[in-house]
Order: C-alpha cells, then sequence, then structure tokens
C-alpha cells in the first residue's frame, strides 16, 4: 500500500514500496487527489508485475495507462465513431502499460497477437491506429511530448515469412445481381421500416451509421440534399438525393428520420440491424449479401449512371483516398474507349 503525506510546502509526497524493487518510488502531486490517482496507477502496473522504466522519476508522476487514457479520451474528446468500438479491444491487449513508456518494441507482441489469431493487415491497422488517434490527443493536451507511435514502421501489420501463412486484406465487392433487389424488396414489403431504411442506401451511399443517426433537421429537401455532420471519418459532407430519396422523405418529421432503429447504444444498434438484415437476406436467397454491401452498390451505380467525376463521388460518398475508389474505373472502361480518337 502507497505511504502518502503532506509536506508543510502544501504538495504531497508518495511513497511506493515493494520488495521486489531495488528502492522505494518517491513522487510528488500537487493535491491529495492527485497522489492517490498516481499511486492507484503506479500500483495496478505493479500488481500485474509490470515495473515502468523510470517510474522513480519524480517528473514522472501522474502518468496515464493506456486503460485510463482512452476513458478519459473517450468520455473529454469523443472518438470518431469508426474507433469507439476498437478501444475496448486496444485496453484489453496493452491496457495496463503507461502511455509514457509505449514504443514499437512494447506493442509489438500485441501486433503479433494480433498476426497469430490471422487478423488482416487492415483491421491490424485499425486497431493500432484507434491507439495512436487517441495518443494525438494526449500530446495535443501536452500529456505526452510526442506520439511514441509517430515512428511506426510502415509495413508493421504485413504478414512476413515467419508469420506462417499470410493473410492479406479482401476487399468486397459484392454487388447486387439481377432480380436480387425485386426478391429483397418482396421480403422487404413486410417490414416498411427497413424498406426505407434499404432504399435510402442505395440511394445515397450513405453508411448504416449514417442513416440511422440521420436527423430530418440534416434533411433539405429543398436543396434535395443530405447534411452529414458525424460521419465515420470525422469529415462533413453533403450528400445529394435522387428523385426517388426525395420522395422517399417528403413527409418531413422531427428528431430522428429512423427512431425505430436506435436504441442508444451505436454498437448495439448496427448489431441489431446487422441481424435483422441477414434474416432478410437469408429469405430473400440473399444469404451472403450485408448491409454495408449497399454502399458499394450504390457507388457503383454513381458510375454506371451519372457522368459525375470520381471527385464528386468521393465527395458524395465520403472516400477521402481516392485509391479506394479506383477499383470501380473499369465501369466506366467503354466511355473511356469511346474519347480515344
Amino acid at each position: 500500500m502507497a505511504t502518502i503525506r503532506q509536506r508543510k510546502s502544501g504538495s504531497y509526497e508518495i511513497i511506493i514500496r515493494r520488495s521486489f524493487l531495488p528502492k522505494p518510488v518517491y513522487a510528488s502531486a500537487d493535491t491529495e487527489a492527485e497522489a492517490v490517482a498516481y499511486a492507484q496507477r503506479v500500483e495496478q502496473q505493479l500488481d500485474a508485475g509490470i515495473v515502468p522504466k523510470n517510474v522513480a522519476d519524480p517528473g514522472r508522476q501522474n502518468l496515464w495507462t493506456v486503460q485510463q487514457w482512452l476513458e478519459e479520451y473517450e468520455t473529454r474528446y469523443p472518438p470518431c465513431a469508426s474507433d469507439r468500438p476498437l478501444l475496448p479491444i486496444v485496453i484489453k491487449a496493452v491496457g495496463q502499460h503507461f502511455i509514457h513508456d509505449l514504443s514499437f518494441t512494447v506493442i509489438e507482441p500485441w501486433i503479433e497477437a494480433m498476426k497469430a489469431k490471422k487478423l488482416t493487415p487492415g483491421s491490424i491497422k485499425k486497431r493500432v491506429g484507434a491507439l495512436k488517434r487517441a495518443l494525438d490527443v494526449a500530446v495535443a493536451r501536452n500529456i505526452l511530448k510526442n506520439n511514441p507511435l509517430a515512428g511506426m514502421p510502415r509495413n508493421y501489420s504485413a504478414y512476413g515469412k515467419n508469420d506462417g501463412v499470410a493473410v492479406t486484406d479482401v476487399e468486397r465487392d459484392r454487388r447486387l445481381e439481377p432480380g436480387e433487389e425485386e426478391q429483397l424488396r418482396a421480403v422487404l414489403a413486410e417490414d416498411p421500416d427497413l424498406l426505407r431504411l434499404f432504399t435510402l442506401a442505395l440511394e445515397t451511399g450513405m453508411r448504416l451509421s449514417e442513416l440511422y443517426t440521420l436527423t430530418w433537421s440534416q434533411v433539405d429537401l429543398e436543396k434535395r440534399t443530405i447534411f452529414l455532420d458525424r460521419t465515420k471519418n470525422g469529415d462533413k459532407r453533403q450528400v445529394p438525393m435522387s428523385s426517388i430519396a426525395v420522395e422517399l422523405l417528403k413527409s418531413g418529421g422531427e428528431g430522428l428520420v429512423f427512431p425505430f432503429f436506435r436504441d442508444g447504444d451505436r454498437r448495439k444498434t448496427t448489431l441489431r440491424i446487422g441481424y435483422h438484415w441477414s434474416k432478410v437476406a437469408k429469405q430473400a436467397g440473399c444469404e451472403d449479401l450485408r448491409f454495408h454491401d449497399l454502399r458499394h452498390e450504390a457507388t457503383c451505380r454513381f458510375f454506371e449512371r451519372t457522368t459525375l467525376s470520381d471527385l464528386q463521388i468521393s465527395r458524395i460518398t465520403g472516400h477521402r483516398d481516392p485509391r479506394m475508389l479506383r477499383r470501380y474505373a473499369n465501369l466506366r472502361g467503354s466511355d473511356l474507349a469511346e474519347k480515344l480518337w
């Protein structure tokens, strides 16, 4: 148990003794609450059998473990929607480490463990990236001087010769086959709410989370646009509405456009809709069709049915990296040929 005592100057001294430490750990804090918090963080590490380097350095008081910082980060500096469900995974893997002690060497065992589970390079990057973005905020708040993960090797998530069977990222390119849209609509006729969600997804290319968090205040029928201010990557964008989308939303209203799907927890909402969708897809004979595949279908239709440029389409769909749209280039192969002499 740590010893905490107040000095004559008013500050607090923390003393932590353990039999396996070569000497007691001394630290200082301005308030009693800070002293108690520091002592708890260090003792939590020591109880786990981890002795942070330079833990006795008085200049390193008020350290945060990864778990404590991510909990603070999620509460005070809300992460983007795609990072939020990854934070518990990060905490479980490296939550006991102090953020000041993080480095590629420290998290490399975590990366190797993910490879042992045969996660794709993209999945590995998403998890490590979520931690890196949280540490960026710690730097901005002067809690860290530099982000310890800023110098990560470029191909850290790629599988090497010693990693066994190599796993690569596979881009899903599932589209609606002829007749499948009609089959799905026939099944969805019994669920008008999910049918509206399905139709708007095909007409706009919006992500599932963007659809079920959509409010009527974001819909401008006069300008035929939907303004998205809470997107997966944090960017704001305007989505133009087709005549079908306008007809779908012409009734107007207040609050959420799809209130019947939202229960306050985004992860649970996504899982619940995914569960209902899987039953619909199975009944329609499209068992391998995921709801997210509708975004791919909608993007393909933008390329096939419009003369919009790649840049204009990316502004609609929210694809930040032009490379993500390259796989759609073949959809306009004939158009490109017609422009040649």
